[in-house]
């Protein structure tokens, strides 16, 4: 989970962690592979991690763009900041799968959902997770696929438009926050083969 105190107050902010961050018309032309069936994706790791709000979860393709591994963590209430968010994604993209880094050309593909509140809009915060998404797959081999966000009014792939009413956070079998309560915690859930398993531990690579 990305702790709110590893994030520096507002006045140590500077320039730099200001510039990371990506905005929708940098994206957009980033060359992001297009998902063949995004709702496949998204129902398969839904159904994989039952995230809650403040969740996200990474995953990684094969060639034919099967889910080959993936894990969910809770992201707290921490600041946008694309250098923190990509640090916690190349954490897990260690702990669940061999980087590629000595291929000339990548070959695999990893894609982020994030489980929030709001709508399917590009927000500031989406920005930072996608620049940390984006240097996470460069420091691991792998290629930068899709953004995309899971909210109560359906998901979106962000960038291209595409999306749908179902799943979404509030769909049965999830975790969404209660009214006036607190966030419900998020056990990070990790897979191999793209199969489920929320009982084995992964090791760390």
């Amino acid at each position: 989970m990305i702790s709110p105190a590893a994030v520096r107050p507002p006045a140590a902010v500077s320039a730099t962690r200001l510039g990371r961050t990506l905005e929708p018309a940098e994206w957009a032309a980033a060359g992001i592979p297009l998902l063949r069936d995004p709702r496949e994706i998204v129902t398969g790791l839904y159904t994989r991690h039952r995230p809650a709000p403040a969740t996200v979860v990474i995953a990684v393709l094969d060639t034919e763009q099967r889910v080959i591994a993936s894990a969910s963590f809770a992201c707290g209430e921490a600041a946008a900041d694309g250098w923190l968010f990509r640090n916690a994604l190349l954490d897990r993209l260690r702990r669940i799968i061999p980087h590629d880094l000595r291929r000339r050309n990548p070959v695999r593909t990893a894609v982020l959902l994030h489980c929030r509140a709001g709508d399917t809009e590009w927000t500031p915060l989406d920005g930072a997770w996608m620049w940390g998404l984006r240097d996470a797959c460069t420091l691991h081999g792998l290629r930068c696929g899709a953004y995309l966000v899971l909210t109560p009014g359906g998901w979106r792939v962000l960038g291209e438009g595409r999306g749908g009413r179902h799943p979404h956070s509030g769909a049965p079998g999830g975790a969404p926050r209660a009214a006036g309560g607190a966030r419900p915690a998020v056990t990070p859930r990790r897979t191999a083969g793209g199969a489920p398993d929320t009982r084995r531990r992964t090791a760390a690579r």
